[in-house]
């Protein structure tokens, strides 16, 4: 599965907000500092999913808001 994931970053808890066939969008409550958010994305995902977090990639955007997100 791919799917697109829109952060915000720096929120003060870790919660999906919004989500859609095209889009997912969640705050996150890490910074965007030396991979943290996207490690807390990664996690939160896997949880979300039920999935381990080794079958979860960011195959695009891992400096941006907007991700891509592989989903084995």
């Amino acid at each position: 599965m791919i799917i697109t994931v829109k952060v915000k970053p720096g929120a003060k808890s870790t919660e999906l907000i919004e989500q859609d066939e095209s889009v997912m969008i969640i705050k996150l409550k890490a910074i965007p500092e030396k991979g943290k958010a996207n490690q807390e994305l990664i996690r939160f995902l896997a949880d979300h999913f039920d999935v381990a977090k080794s079958r979860i990639t960011i195959t695009k955007g891992l400096t941006s808001k907007t991700k891509l997100v592989t989903i084995l």
